[in-house]
């Protein structure tokens, strides 16, 4: 080959090598932007919502900033508030007056738009509501009328009417939904329904006058707040027995347990505080100082980092911080006299807990 084709083939080869150089700069430049481009899921934002007795409405309250958002009108004297397992709707039990029929209905909040979106007429004085885990039913009850009404969450009527206890107060649900348990004030005992038959099956006895109840996610124990025992029964589901009872606060009104079972929080009306159970060994670990009169207690769903505590004379909201088990929030502005707590879930597609 003569030496003028080797320059030329050389010259040939560097030049194609520059515009390959080039390309892969152009394709990799445009690849970076398409990456930089691409949604990426937006931190959880969830809300607490709070049944305000004396206000007649529900607080609404954003928790990555901890303020409240909204206030909702509902019925007369709201007491709890359950928020459905998609997040879409709160269930708010209008308790109205326990010696006069007025109001005993529970409002639909729609959550994206914080409206009413209906009103469902249940039994006498409704305090407790739940909803089952797939959320098709809701389950109401009636202290007044000492039974339990049944909501179809599809068409929002009351589909079945099961008597339990002497002024029924609480309700929760079995992780897989086929039991109910409901706290009977009067009566000392937990009545057990099968949600499959709506009927009881089992009557528990606990301590004075049981008020709050919560089960565990593995679904094998409930825990009963003793409102005038000052202390915790602990129910095995499995033989519906209580196999401990654990000393906590003046006056246990509610119970909630964080979503990986390790911790119960207790709030104790009468003496400003909450009781942190230790599940394993069904001790007290610590105590938190909240504000006056604490009534209702929500976790957030996700992971449990965070307990809201509705606190009924200081009208405010405690937010305690389960890493530390320390009031690290109290919202202020959530109106007269709050009450029931209940958190949204994270909303589909967004990545992390509630902050």
């Amino acid at each position: 080959m003569s030496e003028n084709h080797t320059v030329f083939w050389e010259s040939n080869i560097q030049m194609r090598s520059r515009r390959l150089s080039r390309m892969c700069s152009v394709r990799c430049l445009a690849l970076l932007v398409l990456v930089a481009l691409k949604p990426v899921p937006a931190a959880a934002q969830c809300y607490v919502y709070t049944a305000t007795h004396k206000s007649n409405s529900v607080a609404v309250i954003q928790t990555n900033t901890n303020t409240v958002v909204a206030i909702i009108p509902v019925d007369v004297q709201p007491l709890s508030v359950a928020v459905s397992p998609d997040g879409a709707f709160a269930y708010v039990t209008n308790s109205g007056w326990l010696f006069a029929h007025i109001a005993n209905d529970v409002s639909v909040i729609n959550t994206h738009t914080n409206t009413v979106v209906a009103t469902i007429p249940v039994g006498h004085f409704p305090i407790g509501v739940a909803f089952t885990p797939d959320g098709a039913f809701a389950y109401v009850v009636n202290a007044g009328s000492n039974d339990v009404s049944v909501i179809d969450t599809t068409t929002r009527t009351v589909v079945a009417t099961v008597g339990v206890g002497t002024n029924p107060w609480s309700v929760a649900f079995t992780p897989n939904g086929a039991f109910a348990y409901v706290t009977n004030q009067s009566s000392n005992s937990v009545s057990v329904i099968d949600t499959a038959t709506k009927s009881v099956v089992a009557t528990v006895p606990v301590g004075n006058n049981p008020s709050g109840v919560a089960i565990a996610p593995g679904g094998a124990f409930a825990y009963v707040a003793n409102y005038l025992s000052n202390s915790v029964s602990v129910i095995d589901t499995a033989t519906n027995t209580v196999v401990n009872t654990t000393a906590v606060g003046a006056q246990p009104i509610s119970i909630a347990i964080t979503p990986n079972g390790t911790a119960a929080y207790v709030v104790n009306d009468s003496s400003n505080s909450v009781s942190v159970i230790d599940t394993a060994t069904n001790t007290v670990a610590t105590t938190v100082d909240v504000g006056s009169n604490p009534r209702g207690v929500g976790i957030s769903p996700s992971d449990g980092d965070y307990v809201f505590v509705s606190n009924r004379i200081s009208n405010s909201v405690s937010v305690i911080q389960t890493a530390t088990n320390r009031v690290v929030a109290t919202v202020q502005g959530v109106a007269l006299f709050p009450e029931g707590v209940a958190v949204t879930p994270v909303p589909f597609g967004l990545r992390g807990n509630c902050y």
